[in-house]
């Protein structure tokens, strides 16, 4: 039983008509309801003697006879207080449920007042929408089930010509077999049936009753045939046709199995498909022997867009996926049916579906080839061109890997990523390569796609060219400048891929030998200065002197100690996320320890970042929820661009990019052996050091003197083209954070690699040496800081000049 809310006024009322707003489920006998017509939990103690829960008992000495009781009124008017915790519930958003014909949809509109309604005793207090409460107070909301009733088919009581008073028939209050209007309480014996369309609705959320479902389907299809005008285009007359012959009753009822829906929009078989929805076929019925497609899914793959009408307008789900996750839009795309596509999205279609491989619409009009689908898909402003499918594919690697010119020129131009990587680290232009498609290939580096990119096996596209026996984009590889002694993980250089005196490999070896030739002033001195400790090879090169590879140090990539020190690396200290996406959302534990999550979904710092006072950046660590390859985890992939020790003309050793390196993103981290500053102060040489500046207990740095990786070579300079950041991953011990150095601006291959050491380190070695960097605002050289000749500068100094940070 409901347990009714009772409102007593205090004053009785000697009229039998009861107003508005007032449930009272007692025996007449009781005291009466006041004559105000609309009263709210909000008025004052005047008005509301008190509040409280009543319900009729159901045992034999408390029942009242049926001619007894009244009928309970509707509280459309009655208004509670605020309750934080429903609005929290609702997520500030409305509750209201709408009922069409027994299918329910859910608000979900943002509230503008928090103050509660209560459509029904059935169910509790609600937050509403402004347009909902309108329609409370208009009684729109049956108190039988609390939906309310806005379209579709229910009763109208009208005690007078001003209001309506709107209910379900089988929500009407019955009394001794008499029916009454549960807003009122007056009889509804003059209640009338009302059907209301539902408003603007290109995809109706519910499908029409059986025995209306000829007069409302015909309607609907034939105003839709003859307004929708730009959004679709059926073929009227044969439509128009079809429906005046059903609306005159001049066909054949017959009755066909459901399942014949399916294989009759499989056929084009417009007024057999009328026919059966007309009878009462659902429009949603799954066929399991046709990979649970709907009748929808059928049409669309075949392209019968008159078909798609009138499925849509009789109740067809737009978005049912079938046992492969494919939604009718997406078959439609793959069948390069556009006209279809463009009914479908403007119907209100998903584009963001994708498939068990994760493909979407975009995904499979470039695998197809379909061009006139990807141009209208793209020229859309909510599409991601970028978007990757389980197998890391890009849009444009399907063009690419199809030889599609003007599908990859279009994806370009759009905003597509050429440098974007597969799960392989294959990007497009080992793709194109594969394919032998030199004129994507040409467009592709002359958009900057990396012509030296390494996939996991260590291939270049020079690489793939060769061994796929691509002569035309070998040679626009070699005319680009491509690395012919570059080895892969196999040890294989391009020339190991093809047969000993083929074509391929004259013209690889002749390259080969002009390369070496004009490399004689950059001589090699070290394959790899990592000896294998980075995924991506390191290389040192010396065209300047004789000075050999240095060898005074050992090669580390991430820090490492050599003296006790206890670092708090249990698992369950650890700060961790519950993320299932990728840790993008600002509900993400390791973003929000960060302030947010600082990466864009490349691994690139967003533009917004403060360089000047950077946070620190806690990544996501091993006792986090997510995937290894969420989001906010970058340093912890290691070193993944290509850079080279180089000798430079002034400071010693440098390093430089092989490659163009976009801003924000990760080129190295600064590693070395974390020591102590007792035991750095004991040291001799503090030209390595890079001061980690923890605010609490004892103060540490890092040395790369004896332990470093390839950040140890790098040099000063007045306009950085890196900064650092102190990042945790594997502990969250605010005394060893990591130091990652990102791209302040654009790097273009070639460009020396290098950040500001502070004006703390040149407080102290301005009294040794000058800044060399040779920038034009130079803060550290001869004409700014006069007084010492630098000639008197060892190269020992000068080699100090490549040292870290002190502070």
């Amino acid at each position: 039983n409901c347990m009714p809310l009772c409102l007593y006024s205090s004053a009785a009322s000697k009229k039998k008509k009861r107003k508005m707003g007032l449930y009272n489920f007692v025996p007449k006998k009781k005291p009466k309801v006041s004559k105000k017509p609309n009263v709210s939990l909000s008025s004052s103690n005047d008005e509301l003697k008190c509040l409280c829960l009543s319900g009729l008992p159901e045992d034999k000495e408390n029942m009242e006879a049926d001619d007894m009781l009244e009928p309970p009124l509707c509280s459309c008017r009655i208004e509670a207080p605020k309750n934080q915790d429903v609005v929290t519930l609702a997520e500030g958003k409305c509750m209201a449920v709408e009922s069409v014909d027994g299918k329910l949809s859910l608000c979900r509109k943002v509230i503008l007042k928090q103050q509660m309604m209560r459509p029904s005793l059935r169910i509790p207090l609600l937050v509403l929408c402004e347009d909902h409460r309108a329609g409370m107070v208009k009684h729109q909301s049956c108190p039988g089930c609390g939906f309310f009733c806005r379209a579709g088919t229910f009763m109208e009581c009208q005690p007078d010509g001003n209001i309506s008073h709107r209910f379900h028939r089988s929500c009407a209050s019955q009394i001794r077999g008499q029916v009454y209007c549960p807003h009122c309480g007056e009889e509804a014996s003059h209640a009338k049936e009302v059907t209301i369309p539902k408003p603007d609705c290109a995809v109706p959320t519910a499908a029409v009753p059986a025995h209306k479902r000829d007069t409302a389907l015909m309607d609907r299809a034939k105003l839709d045939s003859v307004t929708v005008g730009g959004v679709i285009d059926p073929a009227k007359e044969s439509l128009e046709s079809v429906l005046n012959a059903l609306e005159d009753g001049k066909y054949k009822k017959f009755k066909l199995p459901p399942k014949q829906l399916y294989f009759s929009a499989k056929r084009g078989e417009l007024q057999r498909i009328l026919h059966m929805l007309v009878e009462g076929v659902d429009p949603n019925l799954r066929m399991d022997s046709e990979k649970r497609k709907t009748s929808l899914h059928c049409a669309a793959e075949e392209g019968h867009k008159e078909i798609c009408h009138i499925l849509v307008q009789a109740g067809a789900n737009l978005d049912m996926c079938d046992a492969e996750q494919r939604t009718p839009l997406m078959y439609a795309c793959e069948n390069n049916h556009l006209e279809t596509v463009k009914y479908l999205l403007k119907a209100g279609a998903s584009t963001g579906h994708k498939d068990m491989r994760g493909s979407t619409c975009l995904h499979l009009a470039a695998r197809g080839g379909h061009t006139g689908v990807l141009q209208y898909f793209i020229s859309m402003p909510s599409i991601d061109v970028n978007c990757k499918d389980d197998g890391g594919w890009a849009p444009l690697t399907w063009a690419t890997e199809n030889m599609n010119l003007e599908q990859v020129k279009m994806l370009i131009s759009a905003g597509a990523d050429v440098q974007i990587r597969d799960k392989e680290e294959n990007v497009c232009l080992h793709w194109a390569a594969f394919s032998g498609c030199d004129k994507i290939a040409q467009l592709l580096l002359d958009k900057r796609s990396d012509l030296h990119a390494v996939n996991i096996h260590g291939d270049s596209p020079l690489h793939i060219a060769v061994r796929q026996n691509q002569l035309d984009c070998v040679m626009l590889f070699l005319s680009r400048g491509a690395d012919v002694n570059l080895k892969n993980k196999d040890g294989e250089t391009p020339l190991n891929c093809c047969s000993v005196n083929s074509k391929m490999w004259t013209i690889l070896n002749t390259n080969k030998k002009l390369t070496d030739a004009r490399r004689v002033k950059d001589r090699t001195v070290s394959k790899d200065v990592s000896r294998g400790y980075e995924d991506v090879p390191v290389t040192c090169v010396n065209g300047m002197d004789h000075e050999p590879c240095p060898s005074n140090f050992k090669y580390v990539p991430e820090n490492c100690f050599t003296s006790q020190v206890n670092i708090d690396e249990n698992i369950t200290h650890l700060q961790h996320c519950s993320c299932k996406d990728d840790c993008a959302s600002s509900s993400c534990i390791c973003g929000q320890l960060s302030m947010r999550c600082w990466y864009d979904k490349d691994g690139r710092l967003l533009k917004e970042f403060c360089r000047d006072d950077p946070p620190f950046l806690f990544e996501c660590n091993h006792a986090c929820s997510c995937w290894r390859t969420c989001r906010n985890r970058v340093i912890q992939n290691g070193l993944r661009v290509r850079l080279q020790v180089f000798r430079t003309e002034r400071m010693g050793w440098g390093v430089r990019a092989l490659q163009d390196i976009p801003e924000g993103t990760f080129v190295c981290e600064f590693a070395g052996e974390i020591i102590s500053d007792g035991e750095a102060n004991v040291r001799e040489n503090d030209s390595y050091m890079f001061n980690l500046d923890n605010k609490v207990g004892e103060v540490y740095c890092i040395d790369a003197q004896f332990y470093g990786n390839v950040s140890r070579f790098m040099n000063h300079l007045c306009e950085p083209n890196l900064f650092p950041v102190r990042v945790f991953t594997k502990h969250q011990d605010m005394r060893f954070p990591r130091i990652a150095l990102y791209a302040s601006k654009a790097i273009q291959a070639g460009d020396e690699l290098g950040f500001d050491y502070g004006d703390p380190y040149w407080q102290i070695k301005k009294k040794y040496f000058r800044c060399q960097c040779g920038s034009a605002k130079c803060r550290y050289s001869e004409t700014v800081i006069p007084g010492q000749n630098h000639a008197d500068s060892s190269v020992r100094a000068l080699k100090e000049a490549a040292a870290a940070e002190i502070g």
